[in-house]
């Protein structure tokens, strides 16, 4: 095998958590960049109503990467773990399906939006305004779903595999590229929400061909033959695993689908446009948490394997550590600087000021929650599906919305949608807490089992 997998046997926990972390916070940073940096050059050409028509879009635009994710981490997971007892079957085995499943699914998922995707923009939504703007940009960026998922799950296998530059290369690739075709269509040839559209396309096209050059190396090295047709216990494995993770990326989009149309109801199209602005920096705010917290997987996995368990409870407390730190200094950035950030998406003076207001409000207990994403995690590192199933949806889909359908009525509006996300936090955090501390006394049996 390769001498990347040597990567394991790095002896600082801290060192060996940052290799894996940095790429992984650069390919979520990336992921969010794409329809960030539209949102950008939109708000400034078309203003409010092209935010407007990529908040709406933004769901999409999750489930799609939510269906990626899904069979990465799942992959990825797996194959470290596989790693660690030196069982190469079952990683060759793991690729081929993950493809497989990845391809099959991009394939139809893009198509059903496609064929329904007037019905579903009125759903998430949007106004008479808004709606036109919207379905041109989703009729577009739909069909870079397959190559943007594929890159996904082949970097991430890469990486578990001790290849942790991957991640950074291909997904700074598609960044800057897709940075640089947005100036040209939207800017300097007015193509508008379309020109952003076909920036995003290609960009992911162009990050998946070099991708899919480098995964070519473990194709060869492991003498895989692609066929599409797959192994259910291994397909249903790698989906069980992965299955959290798409409930953490999909559950943005069910609440800011729920938020949307509460807003509208309540307030207006005003609404939308703020809470648009918000939820989409707060995301940013969650990359370095969940990229530190999803990095501990491979390691708290491999080492599993290896029946390594003193390891794997120094790399769960070694995460929580650099996740509050993290967490923390974030907090403080956004918090003093967020007119100079949220300026960078508005010129309404009055309508920044009311956006500023709301964000501070939003992730005002912000540095309490790394803790819950740790728990998702660690359940998930370990292969327990049901309790980081439940701790996935626990958040944003039991906690989040009846709080939301309370709040918004009591506190007249967008002060209501605010006030909603640091009292879900403070709930979610005391969660994370009790289940963090249940597995490390043991009582989950995860670590302590074979000890």
């Amino acid at each position: 095998m390769s001498d990347n997998t040597k990567i394991y046997s790095e002896k600082s926990t801290s060192k060996l958590l940052f290799k894996f972390a940095v790429p992984a916070i650069i390919s979520l940073l990336v992921s969010e960049l794409y329809n960030m940096v539209d949102t950008i050059f939109v708000g400034r050409v078309i203003g409010g109503t092209g935010i407007g028509a990529l908040t709406v879009a933004f769901p999409i635009q999750r489930l799609m990467i939510a269906v990626g994710l899904m069979i990465a981490v799942g992959a990825y997971t797996s194959v470290a773990r596989s790693l660690g007892e030196k069982d190469y079957d079952s990683i060759k085995s793991t690729i081929i399906n993950s493809v497989v499943i990845i391809i099959l699914l991009m394939t139809i998922l893009p198509f059903v939006i496609f064929i329904f995707k007037n019905s579903i923009i009125k759903n998430l939504g949007a106004s008479r305004n808004i709606f036109p703007y919207a379905r041109d940009y989703i009729s577009i960026i739909i069909f870079g779903g397959l190559f943007q998922c594929l890159t996904v799950v082949f970097c991430y296998i890469m990486t578990a595999l001790g290849d942790t530059k991957i991640t950074l290369k291909a997904t700074s690739l598609g960044a800057i590229l897709n940075i640089i075709i947005d100036y040209i269509l939207v800017i300097i040839l007015s193509f508008g929400i379309k020109g952003a559209a076909v920036a995003t396309l290609a960009s992911q096209i162009i990050s998946f061909i070099y991708a899919y050059y480098k995964f070519k190396d473990i194709i060869l090295r492991f003498n895989i033959k692609m066929k599409l047709k797959f192994n259910f216990n291994i397909a249903g494995s790698i989906v069980a695993v992965g299955f959290s993770t798409f409930i953490i990326e999909v559950s943005d989009a069910i609440v800011i689908f729920i938020l949307n149309n509460v807003l509208l109801i309540y307030t207006g199209e005003e609404a939308v446009i703020i809470f648009g602005i918000i939820t989409k920096i707060s995301m940013f705010l969650f990359i370095t948490v969940i990229g530190i917290s999803s990095a501990m997987q491979p390691i708290a996995a491999y080492n599993y394997g290896q029946e390594n368990y003193d390891k794997v409870k120094e790399v769960v407390t070694k995460t929580i550590k650099w996740v509050t730190i993290s967490s923390v200094i974030m907090w403080l950035v956004n918090f003093i600087f967020a007119p100079n950030i949220l300026g960078i998406f508005m010129r309404d003076k009055e309508l920044l000021w009311d956006t500023v207001r709301y964000f501070r409000i939003v992730i005002s207990v912000f540095p309490c929650v790394g803790v819950y994403f740790v728990a998702i995690y660690y359940y998930q590192a370990m292969g327990e599906a049901k309790s980081s199933f439940v701790l996935s949806i626990y958040r944003q889909i039991i906690i989040f919305i009846p709080v939301l359908l309370i709040m918004m009525p009591l506190a007249k509006g967008i002060m209501g949608a605010s006030l909603s996300y640091p009292i879900s936090d403070l709930i979610s955090a005391v969660t994370g807490i009790y289940y963090i501390n249940k597995a490390l006394r043991g009582e989950e049996g995860l670590i302590t089992q074979e000890l």
